[in-house]
């Protein structure tokens, strides 16, 4: 599944006031998933090879953000269980591993 110029403006966006509201440095969570900022970085641009990695990226702001007592901005199209869909790794999100190299 490929997000239109409009989810992907609304993901880019999601991710960020997630990030926001986590109260977390981009070292933290570059850290937390055992990937390089820049590559964090490319990630909040939507502008990676594996569609995981976003995902993975979604998940790990909303339990930051609900492990301070907050609500999470929610996603409009990173939404539902992704185990249900047939074009996510599954198993690779719930192990939150990112994809090698900086894209």
């Amino acid at each position: 599944m490929s997000l239109n110029p409009q989810q992907m403006d609304a993901t880019r966006s999601e991710l960020r006031e997630n990030f926001e509201l986590s109260g977390l440095s981009e070292k933290q969570i570059a850290d937390d998933l055992d990937i390089s900022i820049t590559k964090l970085e490319h990630i909040f641009d939507l502008n990676q090879s594996s569609i995981n990695d976003p995902w993975i990226l979604r998940n790990y702001l909303i339990e930051k953000v609900e492990e301070i007592g907050k609500t999470p901005v929610q996603f409009t199209a990173l939404k539902g269980d992704w185990h249900h869909y047939w074009f996510l790794n599954s198993r690779v999100i719930d192990n939150r591993q990112m994809s090698s190299g900086e894209y």
